[in-house]
């Protein structure tokens, strides 16, 4: 997780400029359950697109 205080008014002063993915990413990024998962990923499933279980589980499966 990034050194991001969510009580700090400057961290977030663009806040307003944010789109639905980035809001989306401060709430994914704060759950616990999901930064389990994910240290539980091996190496190759993190750099290799993730396992496609993980991606559904958490909602990261976009159409291109």
């Amino acid at each position: 997780m990034s050194g991001v205080d969510w009580k700090s008014e400057q961290d977030y002063a663009n806040f307003e400029k944010a789109e639905t993915a980035d809001i989306a990413w401060e709430w994914l990024r704060r759950d616990r359950e999901y930064e389990r998962d994910f240290s539980n990923l091996t190496g190759a499933a993190r750099s290799g697109g993730m396992t496609h279980e993980f991606r559904n589980k958490w909602g990261l499966s976009f159409r291109s």
